[in-house]
């Protein structure tokens, strides 16, 4: 059952060092104070997981908080690279970083076989790719009905899953509304899973076939407005492009980089507080 506490309890709790976490969402909804709070704890020797790595796996990968990466694709999305992702793969700064690379269907499917309790994802791809190449995990299996050569890859089966919502009630119970992305196989794989929310209501007032997380499936619920920033959150927030863009020149070097992460993460007790000093900065 989900305990409804805050997100610096949730993490003190719930992630410990050289776990296996997933922080999901796609587009919107990415659980960036949680990658945040990861930081100011000083979490290490993380395997992370991520379809899409972006700002939130570029802050921990520079903060040496991660020692793999499983993932299929990383970017700042429409501005280029992580530099900080980049930096630790060509000149292991600040460590040395491992990296797993998949396709998207790949991972994908990898999240719903380890939410179904399954060992591995079975999938038609990479007829013609050469990531296999470069993957040893991608191995392949001959259907015993068809004769058909398919590709298998190991589920994922996170030790700490977190996302971000819009709504849980007071009983933990959680409302995910507009793009998924695969945040709930992403949840239901986990052993333990940390919900961020816009809100928490007396009734979810879900409508027909939205997507409800229970509370049973979930290790915490936590209060975080504006959690998502500077990803938007469907009926709550929008996109903040301006950060996407201001985020490339600050993650380009070392020093500007640990700079930033030390005025407003390590130097801020929380998300709140990283909102209100980022937001004094903006206005200057």
């Amino acid at each position: 059952m989900a305990e409804i506490i805050t997100l610096r309890e949730a993490v003190q709790r719930f992630v410990n060092d050289g776990d296996t976490v997933a922080l999901e969402g796609f587009t919107h909804l990415i659980p960036t104070a949680a990658s945040h709070e990861l930081i100011r704890q000083g979490k290490k020797d993380l395997t992370l997981v991520r379809m899409t790595p972006d700002l939130v796996y570029d802050l921990l990968i520079g903060a040496g908080c991660a020692k793999k990466l499983i993932f299929s694709w990383g970017g700042n999305p429409g501005v280029g690279s992580l530099h900080r992702l980049r930096d630790a793969v060509e000149k292991q700064w600040p460590q040395p970083l491992e990296i797993e690379e998949h396709s998207h269907a790949d991972l994908a499917n990898a999240y719903v076989a380890g939410a179904s309790g399954l060992p591995f994802a079975v999938l038609r791809a990479y007829a013609g790719s050469d990531l296999p190449k470069v993957n040893p995990l991608i191995k392949s299996v001959t259907c015993p009905f068809t004769g058909e050569v398919l590709a298998a890859v190991p589920s994922v089966r996170p030790d700490v899953t977190v996302i971000h919502a819009q709504k849980a009630d007071r009983k933990g119970n959680v409302l995910i509304q507009g793009i998924l992305g695969v945040q709930k196989e992403a949840a239901l794989a986990a052993k333990r899973a940390i919900v961020t929310v816009e809100e928490i209501v007396d009734d979810l007032n879900a409508p027909m076939n939205a997507c409800v997380l229970p509370t049973w499936a979930l290790a915490a619920v936590c209060l975080v407005p504006g959690g998502a920033h500077p990803s938007y959150a469907h009926g709550y927030s929008e996109r903040d492009n301006r950060f996407y863009q201001d985020w490339d020149p600050i993650a380009r070097s070392r020093e500007s980089f640990t700079a930033w992460i030390d005025a407003f993460i390590r130097g801020t007790a929380d998300f709140s507080e990283y909102k209100a000093k980022l937001a004094a900065q903006e206005a200057k």
